[in-house]
């Protein structure tokens, strides 16, 4: 048996517009699940009341890791596994580290950070987008509304999405 959602979806052809009537639905007590957008809205997020990512500690946590493992590799192997005397310098030179350092920090920053993000967004290879309207892919900015988490809200919904400056306003069912 497969659940589904029903949802509003308002449908803006302008960011401003969009804006403005999440700002208004929000006032109005109901709840947005998402708003679909063709391009980065500025200041959309402050108005959905996302909070701050917490992407930029996980990428710290994961340079961390990489300047861990390349100092830790390059000490183990030129000054305790197989220690040689190069142009008289000692077995452990900090400044012949820096290189392999900074890059292993780089690259486990970077790599840390794209399966971080792909895991939070749930964004896996094997799992079909939900699709709520096509248009959102091209020209159409799209607010859409769960019917599940607004119940005490669902019959003023359509009027006060068309008050807020929707061009049109359509039910969908997904099945999740």
């Amino acid at each position: 048996m497969s659940d589904s959602r029903n949802f509003v979806l308002g449908v803006y052809d302008d960011e401003d517009v969009l804006l403005s009537a999440v700002r208004k639905i929000r006032e109005a007590g109901v709840k947005i699940d998402e708003v679909y957008s063709p391009f980065p809205v500025h200041g959309l997020d402050d108005e959905l009341g996302y909070k701050k990512s917490r992407l930029p500690i996980a990428a710290f946590m994961f340079g961390a890791l990489g300047t861990t493992l390349a100092l830790t590799m390059q000490i183990w192997m030129l000054g305790v596994d197989w220690p040689m005397i190069i142009g008289g310098k000692n077995h452990i030179a900090a400044p012949d580290f820096v290189p392999v350092t900074f890059e292993l920090t780089v690259l486990l920053a970077a790599f840390g950070m794209v399966f971080t993000f792909l895991l939070v967004s749930d964004l896996k290879p094997w799992k079909d987008p939900k699709m709520l309207d096509l248009r959102i892919t091209d020209d159409k900015h799209v607010m859409a509304i769960d019917l599940g988490k607004n119940k005490d809200k669902a019959d003023g919904l359509e009027g006060l999405l068309k008050d807020s400056g929707a061009i049109e306003v359509n039910d969908k069912e997904v099945e999740d």
